[in-house]
């Protein structure tokens, strides 16, 4: 049965490899991201029934436009993945600028707030729906120079754990580890180091059946891909 399916950070990395899986399959995407460029090639590799807009999750009144655009054509969605997010440079929590942390919160966590209180009530009103906050190893554990990061995945778990107590039966909220995967993002951290580790569309192939798989018996769960 094919669903419908809201993605933020669709443009690049995990966000751009899990359209492509989700498309293939027969599902509907309705995703953004902020480059217009690349939201134009999203377009045109994949037309409609999917749509996408260029959308900073955290301007709260874009997000609610879009929402306001996407709901009516194709309804509350069956999975919501709240995927965008930024890294910050690596180096000691005492040297990080005040506006790359400010950046982080912005856009790891009040990001997901936005889009949450955007397109949860409909999901609510029908009853129905999972929602995904894509956490990291790094919201469970910590690691030298990545600081703000940790703070902000710590924040989704926290956030998402007391979504999933809210939510009424029949839906579920699950922050996910996506897992270490190859990306612009793994490799503003690790260098080349991220070629050891498997590419986007590669962990795309497993972690969309994943995705699509979650349902009310994981909500509440801190789950990972893998």
């Amino acid at each position: 049965m094919a669903s419908v399916i809201v993605l933020t950070g669709a443009t690049r990395g995990l966000g751009r490899a899990l359209v492509a899986a989700f498309a293939v399959a027969g599902h509907t995407v309705a995703g953004c991201g902020r480059s217009r460029g690349h939201v134009q090639a999203l377009r045109r590799d994949f037309p409609a029934p999917h749509s996408f807009e260029a959308v900073d999750v955290a301007d709260a009144a874009a997000v609610h436009d879009w929402a306001a655009g996407v709901l009516p054509k194709v309804g509350p969605p069956d999975l919501l993945v709240n995927n965008a997010a930024l890294m910050n440079t690596p180096v000691p929590l005492w040297e990080v600028e005040t506006d790359e942390f400010n950046a982080l919160i912005d856009v790891n966590v009040k990001g997901v707030f936005n889009v949450v209180k955007a397109f949860v009530p409909a999901m609510v009103k029908r009853g129905s729906g999972v929602i995904v906050n894509l956490s990291s190893g790094w919201g469970r554990s910590t690691s030298p120079e990545v600081a703000p990061y940790c703070a902000t995945k710590y924040a989704v778990e926290g956030l998402t754990l007391a979504l999933a107590q809210e939510l009424p039966r029949g839906m579920a909220a699950v922050p996910l580890n996506p897992g270490v995967i190859d990306t612009d993002m793994l490799r503003q951290s690790w260098g080349d180091g991220a070629d050891a580790y498997p590419k986007a569309d590669e962990w795309a192939k497993k972690a969309a059946p994943f995705l699509l798989g979650l349902g009310p018996k994981d909500n509440g769960r801190s789950l990972s891909v893998g």
